[in-house]
């Protein structure tokens, strides 16, 4: 029968004794620190606040987008368009609202590429811009081509395509937002609201109003106000906010579009 030995080794034998354990990795590095590779901090209580001083504490952080005009307060209403992720607009309202947008978004450095059936209307705001297809390009309805959004190059798609826009080719996606112009309420218009993630809605019939209110959710004081709406004024309605924005134009917006109307 075959047998095995091992041999003993360094410091075995009859009176070794047990080998003491290694020390673990945290106290090999509290040695290596205390040894001059880093100095051990201070040792200070967890900070804590309470509900009332959170309440006070006031972050200076500023909105990133396209200015669309003022809210009550005064203050900038800002939307932001660029996005890592999809983003749908639907503004039941005016081409002048749409158009100045568009021109805005295109300041910002964003791409702008308009599906229309009217394209002499947008002719002159890509004449304007004197960028060229890099800064704004128009197409007819369905020819939109694919426009290779990224970080550094976003798109917003701007859709004019009437009351009954179709199914568009280019969808929103990754830095790539798509604002759809709908003068008026429509057949189409549920799944459309239903889509956006921000609806917008001007001057509208009281009929409409209520047909509004429901998709929306509005409350009877916003319903009954939407048929008196000033010209460039638009409520703004996100999942739980809504804010009215008055959009006006600069001198040189005024001189390419002229003045806020709600009608084209």
């Amino acid at each position: 029968m075959a047998t095995t030995s091992t041999a003993p080794g360094p410091g075995a034998g009859p009176g070794a004794g047990p080998t003491p354990p290694l020390p673990s990795a945290g106290a090999r590095l509290r040695a290596a620190v205390r040894g001059g590779f880093g100095l051990l901090g201070p040792r200070h209580g967890h900070h804590a606040l309470s509900a009332e001083q959170v309440d006070a504490l006031a972050l200076p952080i500023g909105d990133d987008g396209v200015v669309v005009g003022v809210d009550a307060q005064n203050h900038p209403a800002v939307l932001g368009f660029n996005r890592p992720t999809p983003y749908d607009v639907l503004l039941i309202g005016g081409l002048w609202t749409a158009q100045v947008i568009a021109l805005r978004a295109a300041a910002t450095g964003a791409r702008v590429a308009v599906e229309t059936g009217r394209a002499e209307s947008w002719a002159q705001l890509v004449q304007a811009l004197g960028v060229g297809p890099a800064g704004m390009s128009v197409h007819d309805v369905g020819r939109v081509p694919p426009q290779g959004a990224s970080a550094g190059s976003p798109v917003l798609v701007v859709r004019d395509c009437g009351m009954r826009p179709p199914r568009g080719r280019v969808v929103s996606g990754p830095w790539q937002s798509v604002l759809t112009l709908l003068p008026y309420l429509s057949p189409v218009a549920p799944r459309l609201v239903r889509q956006a993630r921000l609806v917008g809605v001007q001057r509208v019939s009281p009929d409409e109003a209520a047909q509004i209110g429901r998709l929306l959710g509005l409350p009877r004081g916003d319903v009954e106000s939407l048929p008196t709406l000033a010209d460039g004024v638009t409520l703004w309605c996100a999942e739980r906010d809504r804010q009215y924005v008055m959009t006006r134009a600069t001198d040189a917006e005024n001189g390419l579009l002229g003045t806020a109307r709600r009608m084209d």
